[in-house]
């Protein structure tokens, strides 16, 4: 499991961000603009920042810049726009940045960037001020479970039921004993049920999978 700052100002975003990475096992903090995403830095210690280009008080890559300046640049950090231009793109990546996420991100493209990105050791800088702590923490938050663990069952259904409350409770069972076979990673359940990850997400949020209790039996 890894710390992960989100910071960016609609909420929508941060809302979806935060149940995305909090359900793949992450602990997440979010921040709506720089002054917060300065305090939760201070704070939490991240191993890895989100971080949006177009804020209203402070924008992303002079956030970035300050953090670099200062040598606080210690953690990835991916940045995220929906109307960035490639020059900012490539000024962010001079900076430090080690990716960037045009909008609107879809889970697959979100999910790999963060595990790249964890998989990463920080900048030279940062590697003497913190020593060897934060590239030991990486291969830890990779190897952790990606979502869903539920111990298997036998399974049996009420027929006398509506078609459709028959269905969803299969395709519950149906999910749930892939998720365990996977032991509990999306990718791979993904490709073998034939579904996009963020189809299967939905999926599983629409058939009531209790994601919490699952983490705690994980």
């Amino acid at each position: 499991m890894a710390n992960i700052l989100v910071v960016d100002d609609e909420l929508g975003i941060r809302d979806l961000l935060f149940e995305i990475l909090n359900d793949e096992g992450h602990a997440v903090e979010v921040a709506e603009n720089a002054a917060q995403a300065r305090m939760a830095r201070q704070a939490a210690r991240p191993d890895l920042v989100l971080l949006d280009i177009w804020m209203p008080d402070t924008d992303g890559v002079t956030l970035l810049k300050e953090w670099a300046g200062s040598g606080l640049l210690n953690m990835p950090v991916i940045m995220m726009s929906g109307h960035a231009t490639i020059d900012t793109a490539v000024e962010a990546t001079r900076i430090g940045a080690q990716a960037f996420l045009e909008k609107p991100i879809t889970m697959q493209k979100l999910l790999k960037a963060v595990e790249q990105g964890l998989a990463r050791k920080p900048p030279a800088s940062a590697s003497a001020k913190l020593g060897s702590s934060a590239s030991k923490e990486a291969p830890a938050a990779l190897d952790a479970p990606q979502a869903v663990v539920l111990p298997p069952t036998h399974q049996s259904f009420d027929l006398e039921q509506p078609l459709r409350d028959a269905r969803d409770a299969f395709e519950r069972a149906y999910f749930e004993y892939h998720l365990t076979q996977e032991s509990g990673s999306m990718t791979r359940v993904a490709d073998k049920t034939g579904l996009e990850r963020t189809h299967l997400y939905r999926k599983l949020k629409q058939l009531g999978v209790d994601l919490s209790k699952a983490k705690r039996l994980a």
